[in-house]
């Protein structure tokens, strides 16, 4: 059962191979009370409840049709002039549980779903003409709806030469391949490749149609759900019974995959996250922000999974531990790439605390990386990233470790508890954050204990993906002066605060409801700033791949607002020596260096790369594009290349362990062997050797 508790749920909390969400609902009669049940909960306990309007209905409707048909494949504009009747009519449709607006696009989908079914056997009846210049525009934002049949069957007929040119292009490399293996191999004809990739887009198409039938009347009333709840803010979601079931199960933290997040990003499957530990990271080829477009069981026949829905893409990905998978994937800078990962037993322990301890210039200094902020909410003696932090610092040291960098890159939040008990292992009594219910004051959240478990030299390290209850610990530490922190501009931006509500508590029904994830309250810096949308500024910035992507909570459909409160009372730490000019020689360094220069050129060519919207449909310039994406692509493989002059080694107490335990001691091998080729850790260790403490003060001694 999902239990009412506050936590600051993850940012990246979707569909995941970790924990296998699905989407498939049982179909549920009770439609109208849950619509009751809904309106109910929102308006009512939601931090900011939307006033049920001509406005909020306009938003709910283009969020439903945008779901519906991202790619506009299916509607006609006549489907959607009918439709924009209801356009300011759905908000008293809900109030009067009301499902006409509803009924009429569920049954205009089907309707259209069927008649597309019959489109592609034509179309793909006869060889397409690659000589043809032809563009397809993929910003289907600024793409108008088909007038007629005729004008969708030609959208459609674009969209199915793409498939069969990415096909055709792969086969005709293979082709090439061989032939430079063996001078010997005959090669097939370019008409004999081409019907090969055709009958491969219409196999796959024919396993599309038959998924989309799959998709039940619950699931697309979920949608319609979603696009109510998400209006209010974008971590408010209902779950449906059978994912708030799969949500139940993933709390024990173990199932065998490869260990990524997926989101589903119109038709594409897009990794969200990689978790710390996982075969993926360990392999190190798979990225955030990669598409996956095919799937290969060891050496067998790739499957399509663009258009598939996400928890059958998932059921294609994931599998038992020791079994080869095969992704071939859409780089971010449009590469495509062929990446093997063998499956293993993804398990929480892997998200985790652990520490590393660094060696430079024969000084010694702590890593610990804290993946999230974790906690048991129902055995409270189990283990939570508060007290395994606090064991971490006393081991670290036992080893006399000089300093501390916390690396909190891609953590997503976690227990808000939490959060407050690791501000309070580097502080004295104190303020740590501001939390406020709607209409009410803000309620200072403390550190209650003034024991302090490491009063040395501090940097915090972020990227644009930590978020949430990373940003509480964060921005407390640059409030108090406690650290210095190191990483990209700014923080995700998520200052708000979720909570998973059962909505079976509301009504006596035979039938499961589902659950509401909803955004309860926000949180604010000690300061009286907050991290909603401006995150936590970095004091020395870092450029990455990211920089200059659209990455962030200010990104995202209708996010609650900035705002400010007043200050708690706090004193700074003020104990460093050189804490200005450690962050200026740290400038002046990253200014200079080489490396960084083309990282910062590489996340201005990704980003350029991420505009071009339209896609050569003619073999040769199609060809040329990618040829010449690969060319500049190579610009930048020194990037790949870095190498660091630092050692990490495991913590003494670990090492036992790692004797005894071949599948920790790999996980630790290659989070070593990736922490001396991150350039941004380097960095991060420069500052940290540089930071003094004044005279009057010393290291914690054992």
């Amino acid at each position: 059962m999902i239990k009412k508790f506050k936590i600051l749920i993850p940012i990246l909390l979707v569909f995941t191979l970790l924990f296998g969400y699905s989407t498939k609902a049982n179909n549920n009669p009770n439609d109208k009370l849950l619509l009751s049940i809904l309106k109910y909960v929102l308006t009512q306990g939601h931090y900011q409840p939307k006033k049920l309007n001509d406005e909020f209905s306009r938003n709910v409707y283009k969020n439903f049709i945008t779901s519906l048909d991202p790619s506009k494949h299916y509607f006609l504009q006549s489907d959607i002039d009918e439709f924009s009747k209801y356009k300011t009519d759905i908000d008293d449709q809900i109030k009067n549980e009301d499902l006409s607006f509803f009924y009429l696009v569920y049954n205009r989908l089907t309707q259209r779903i069927k008649e597309a079914e019959s489109y592609y056997p034509e179309i793909l009846a006869k060889p397409f003409d690659f000589n043809k210049k032809e563009i397809l525009n993929v910003d289907y934002d600024k793409t108008p709806y088909a007038k007629n049949k005729s004008e969708l069957i030609s959208i459609w007929r674009k969209q199915l030469k793409l498939n069969t040119l990415s096909r055709l292009y792969d086969n005709l490399t293979a082709e090439n391949d061989k032939l430079k293996e063996d001078k010997t191999y005959k090669k097939k004809s370019f008409e004999e490749l081409e019907k090969a990739a055709r009958s491969k887009t219409k196999e796959n198409m024919s396993d599309f149609f038959i998924r989309m039938h799959d998709i039940s009347y619950q699931d697309w009333f979920s949608t319609y759900l979603n696009s109510i709840a998400e209006d209010f803010d974008p971590h408010t979601t209902y779950f449906d019974a059978s994912v708030k079931k799969q949500f139940d199960i993933s709390m024990s933290g173990k199932i065998e995959g490869i260990g990524a997040r997926l989101m589903k990003k119109n038709d594409y499957t897009k990794v969200s996250e990689l978790i710390s530990g996982g075969p993926a990271w360990k392999e190190g080829e798979l990225e955030v922000g990669d598409i996956i477009l095919k799937v290969a069981q060891g050496d067998g026949e790739p499957v399509d999974i663009v258009g598939m829905r996400l928890d059958d893409a998932i059921e294609y990905i994931k599998g038992k531990k020791g079994t080869e998978v095969k992704l071939t994937v859409k780089k971010l800078d449009g590469s495509i790439k062929v990446i093997s990962i063998i499956r293993d037993v993804v398990e929480l322990e892997d998200t985790f605390v652990k520490s590393s301890v660094v060696t430079k210039d024969n000084r010694k200094f702590g890593v610990i990386n804290l993946p999230k902020f974790y906690i048991d909410f129902d055995e409270k003696n189990f283990r939570n990233s508060a007290t395994d932090m606090a064991k971490e610092i006393e081991r670290l040291k036992k080893e006399n470790v000089e300093g501390l960098v916390i690396d909190l890159r891609n953590n997503g939040g976690g227990s808000l508890k939490t959060a407050i008990e690791i501000s309070g292992l580097f502080i004295g009594k104190g303020p740590v954050v501001q939390v406020k219910y709607r209409d009410r004051n803000a309620n200072v959240k403390e550190d209650k204990s003034a024991k302090i478990a490491w009063d040395g030299p501090l940097v915090i390290l972020v990227n644009e993906l930590s978020a949430s209850a990373s940003e509480i610990f964060t921005a407390a530490m640059q409030d108090y002066g406690r650290a210095v922190i190191i990483g990209s501009k700014q923080t995700y931006g998520k200052g708000t605060v979720q909570s998973l509500l059962d909505l079976n508590r509301y009504a006596n029904s035979k039938q499961d409801l589902g659950a509401l994830k909803m955004t309860i309250q926000k949180f604010y810096r000690i300061n009286g700033g907050s991290t909603q949308l401006d995150g936590v500024r970095s004091d020395i910035m870092l450029p990455d791949k990211f920089t200059y992507l659209k990455i962030g909570e200010r990104d995202l459909e209708n996010p609650l607002p900035f705002d400010k409160v007043p200050a708690a009372t706090y004193s700074l730490w003020n104990n460093y020596e050189n804490f200005s000019e450690t962050i200026n020689n740290s400038k002046k360094r990253i200014a200079n260096n080489n490396y960084f220069k083309l990282i910062d050129e590489n996340a201005h060519w990704l980003k350029k790369t991420q505009d071009e919207t339209s896609v050569y449909l003619d073999y040769k310039d199609y060809k040329n594009e990618i040829k010449t994406n690969e060319k500049e692509a190579k610009k930048f493989d020194a990037i790949k290349n870095y190498t660091s002059n630092l050692t990490y080694t495991s913590p003494l107490y670990e090492k036992p362990l790692l004797k005894n335990n071949k599948d920790l001691s790999d996980k630790r091998k290659a989070w070593h062997r990736n922490l001396k080729k991150d350039i941004y850790m380097q960095e991060a260790i420069n500052v940290l050797g540089e930071l003094k403490l004044k005279p009057e003060l010393h290291l914690v001694k054992n």
